[in-house]
């Protein structure tokens, strides 16, 4: 009885090991495809990430709240970025997670913001976790053979003073990375620490 139990015992422990293998697998990595997903924008629009197959996606993981987030948008670093690259093939989606993913509240950002790009919902935090997004603002970009070329943060300034202008120097990784893409060059920085507040993730 007691050889049945131990047995048991140890099936179901390489079980939840075999499983926690396959749940990193399927994490986004660099040079991977990019995790597929299927959200609703706050028009109740359902979006698909096949939807732009062939070309480039970026994600920026957004919170309205957030300190560091109001600064970016406050500076129009992503609204502008957005911008300079839409008729470039490069397709911009916000993301909000877990208790962020309020409609209401995302459109009167977008419309405070001029927001030209839609913010999907994702209160189960699945996309997010697929990605492994950590902070608001998170970066990711896809390339236009639906792999990760980036992940990381939007640059290497990381502060959430609102005052604070863009330092001379300051390195916009987002910028330079759709531009390397843009030309046909690998990203020269794929992978860089994110920074901003926790992405709200439910408990």
């Amino acid at each position: 009885m007691r050889k049945l139990v131990l047995s048991t015992i140890v099936a179901a422990l390489a079980l939840t090991i075999s499983l926690a293998y396959a749940a990193d697998e399927k994490k986004a990595t660099i040079g991977a495809a990019a995790p597929a997903f299927s959200l609703q924008d706050t028009s109740g629009k359902t979006v698909n990430l096949s939807d732009f197959s062939g070309k480039i996606v970026v994600l920026e993981w957004v919170n309205p709240d957030c300190p560091f987030v109001q600064r970016h948008y406050n500076l129009k670093t992503m609204t502008s970025l957005a911008d300079k690259n839409k008729d470039k093939g490069v397709v911009w989606l916000g993301v909000a997670t877990g208790n962020t993913a309020n409609a209401d509240k995302l459109n009167k950002f977008i419309a405070g913001s001029s927001i030209s790009y839609p913010i999907l919902l994702d209160p189960e935090g699945t996309v997010g976790h697929a990605y492994g997004a950590k902070t608001t603002p998170h970066m990711f970009i896809i390339d236009k053979e639906g792999k990760l070329a980036y992940a990381g943060g939007i640059d290497d300034q990381p502060t959430d003073d609102a005052k604070t202008p863009v330092k001379e120097g300051t390195v916009n990784y987002v910028d330079k990375a759709l531009t390397e893409l843009q030309n046909g060059q690998p990203v020269s920085t794929p992978e860089t620490a994110s920074y901003g507040c926790t992405v709200k993730y439910k408990k």
